[in-house]
């Protein structure tokens, strides 16, 4: 029985160059490099919350630790141009918004006599979870932005190298 592998690459067909037209707009790279710059600054806050609040953390660890693993995961994909870690992103960062608003008070009632102190201040603490907020609404909006600016749009033309020359090959059958 033989099976055949899919790629998510389409076969290069000789005499034809495929060009990606967006991308080379500055506006779209400049998205592309706030989504990431936010993706890793959300990446920091919470690792710095974590590890800040370690031990007085109760069972939000593993999320914790989950959510800088995938905001590391989707700022490598959005480095590499695909533009179907952006509504992920979007969708995550509105979740954590909320996790981190709901927290961040919190960390201020810690800030009193009678709490076990966690690693950092408490205040501080509170102050970098409220911090998460506008970042990750900043988030939201480069991602929904860099979705609509159409990353993956592809152009295919000839080669001018290639004038003289017939395909042999029929195209593929679009089905």
């Amino acid at each position: 029985m033989v099976m055949a592998v899919m790629s998510s690459v389409p076969e290069a067909q000789p005499g034809v160059i495929v060009t990606h037209p967006n991308r080379d707009k500055p506006v779209v790279q400049a998205t592309r490099v706030t989504v990431i710059l936010l993706l890793l600054a959300s990446a920091a806050l919470v690792l710095i919350v974590t590890v800040g609040g370690w031990s007085v953390l109760e069972g939000a660890i593993p999320v914790q630790i989950g959510y800088v693993v995938v905001d590391l995961t989707l700022a490598f994909f959005a480095a590499r141009w695909n533009r179907g870690v952006l509504p992920v992103a979007a969708a995550l960062a509105v979740l954590l918004a909320i996790f981190a608003l709901v927290a961040g008070p919190a960390w201020f009632d810690r800030d009193k006599s009678g709490f076990a102190q966690p690693a950092l201040n408490a205040g501080l603490l509170g102050l970098l979870t409220l911090l998460i907020v506008p970042v990750q609404m900043l988030l939201v909006a480069f991602a929904m932005r860099g979705f609509k600016q159409g990353w993956n749009v592809e152009l295919e033309r000839r080669d001018p190298g290639m004038r003289g020359e017939r395909f042999t090959d029929a195209p593929p059958h679009p089905a």
